[in-house]
């Protein structure tokens, strides 16, 4: 049997070299990637005979031994049984190559992902499991950088996102713009590949909606002085929505901002406050002072996470709304997400449980879909598999892809949009 897997192999091998050309010259790491993906499914069914050829030995029955009979007698024992034994240590030789291809080569997967999976690779069956979830992972992320690759070859010169405005893009609740960890994942490297000048907020992760404004304010005097222009556009994820409607209209920069576009921000509230505002205001205080002494060592100038936090309530949003209108200056677009079930998301389940009990049926784990909508909104954006789009997943929190949904292209067609339209 073993070597009728090796034949197999070596016949595969020089189907896949004739059959598998690389036209498009794909970058060295997807071809790594797309090889070792078509080593386990090679290896899929060879599992399958082998498991048959066992099988089918156990049912015949294996002569023990007779020393009346000799060598002959041993080696009639001996043959089979090494053959069972070389057959699976083959099969997992190709198993391991192919994992250590999809392991050095997908991007997608974690740290943490990686060790599990190394630490299961040697249990018999389940490692069947971690196979078959990082084969998976494999075919969305070529599939998809196979897509960007095609759509940069055609684009090249292009300059699709070149707006006449550059792009300030403003972080959400509870993070900070780091050098080395882009909040916003692998979007604004594509967006400047195809000619759009990013800036970002460096707002604070806890400051409240007023002491953002002032800082993005700075931040974007300082932009048109660079550039030598009299206004930016505003791209702005979840709570950075809501400082750059108050930058607009409370600190009256309208004509200064081109365009505000706000991805899953609360403009109505998040219902997740409700939730929170149960707790005693004693215990909510408590847990606040240890989020604002946390995040004074990242950075945070004026950490304010109780003040904060409460100004993402429904109630909080009415008053907000009704003091801070739209710009007639300023153009208004809006997009929204939803995850399918209520285990979508790993990170979010737990509060887009809460969310549902709270009433929100259609949300990302945060924000409802209905919250999300403010000026023109221009849509929904949700995956073809049963996971959905979360909050985090709208600005590439795991540098992950999702079947039926490119966060990078959205983002791209976003700012191209713009760029069309005149800002």
């Amino acid at each position: 049997m073993v070597l009728l897997y090796i034949t197999l192999t070596l016949i595969w091998l020089i189907v896949r070299m004739i059959s598998h050309k690389n036209p498009n010259r794909l970058p060295l790491r997807l071809q790594i990637l797309y090889y070792g993906r078509r080593l386990l499914r090679f290896c899929h069914p060879l599992t399958w005979l082998h498991i048959l050829y066992c099988l089918i030995l156990l049912l015949r029955g294996i002569p023990a031994p007779s020393s009346a009979e000799g060598i002959g007698s041993v080696l009639q024992t001996l043959i089979p049984v090494l053959d069972v034994l070389l057959g699976f240590g083959y099969l997992y030789l190709l198993i391991v190559i192919g994992s250590i291809c999809i392991l050095a080569s997908c991007r997608s997967l974690g740290v943490w992902k990686r060790v599990l999976f190394i630490c299961f690779l040697w249990v018999p069956v389940v490692h069947l499991f971690f196979l078959k979830y990082i084969s998976r992972r494999a075919k969305i992320e070529y599939d998809a950088e196979n897509c960007r690759f095609e759509n940069r070859k055609q684009r090249d010169g292009s300059l699709i996102c070149a707006t006449r405005y550059p792009i300030i893009m403003l972080h959400g609740i509870g993070f900070r713009d780091f050098k080395y960890f882009n909040y916003w994942g692998r979007i604004p490297k594509e967006l400047v590949r195809n000619g759009a000048v990013i800036y970002y907020g460096h707002q604070e992760a806890w400051g409240t909606i007023e002491n953002n404004a002032a800082i993005i304010k700075e931040k974007i005097e300082e932009i048109l002085k660079e550039n030598h222009c009299d206004k930016v556009n505003i791209i702005a994820h979840s709570k950075g929505g809501l400082d750059a409607r108050y930058l607009i209209s409370g600190l009256h920069m309208e004509e200064k901002i081109a365009s505000l576009t706000t991805m899953s921000t609360p403009h109505l509230g998040s219902e997740l406050l409700n939730i929170l505002n149960i707790l005693p205001d004693n215990i909510y205080h408590f847990i606040a002072s240890l989020f604002d002494k946390s995040y004074g060592r990242f950075g945070d100038q004026h950490p304010d996470c109780y003040t904060s936090s409460k100004q993402l309530s429904p109630s909080f949003c009415r008053e907000f709304n009704e003091k801070y209108p739209n710009a007639p200056e300023v153009y208004y677009q809006s997009y929204a997400s939803i995850v399918k079930q209520p285990f979508g998301d790993g990170l979010l389940w737990i509060p887009n449980l809460l969310m549902l009990f709270a009433g929100a049926p259609k949300n990302d784990g945060l924000v409802s879909e209905e919250s999300a909508k403010w000026g023109n909104f221009k849509g929904t954006f949700i995956s073809s598999a049963r996971r959905g789009i979360s909050h985090g997943d709208m600005i590439d929190l795991k540098r992950e892809d999702y079947k039926g949904f490119d966060v990078i292209e959205a983002y791209v067609k976003i700012v191209s949009q713009l760029k069309e339209m005149g800002y």
